[in-house]
């Protein structure tokens, strides 16, 4: 053996938490922001969807 000191891996004493990944629901908000006309117009014709419907079904049970 020589006397030439051996390299030794840095020891990890404290490593960085890891960031949990992110949740459905930031995913969808992020998604939102990033494609906001999109968004609001899927948004508006859902909800005029739905009104339609409850409209439809109250007219016909009148």
């Amino acid at each position: 053996m020589s006397d030439l000191p051996t390299p030794e891996a840095p020891e990890m004493t404290n490593p960085a938490p890891a960031e949990p990944p992110p949740t459905y629901v930031k995913l969808a908000m992020r998604n939102m922001v990033r494609k906001k006309g999109k968004s609001l117009t899927h948004f508006f014709l859902s909800a005029s969807a739905l009104l339609g419907v409850l409209v439809g079904i109250s007219y016909l049970t009148r």
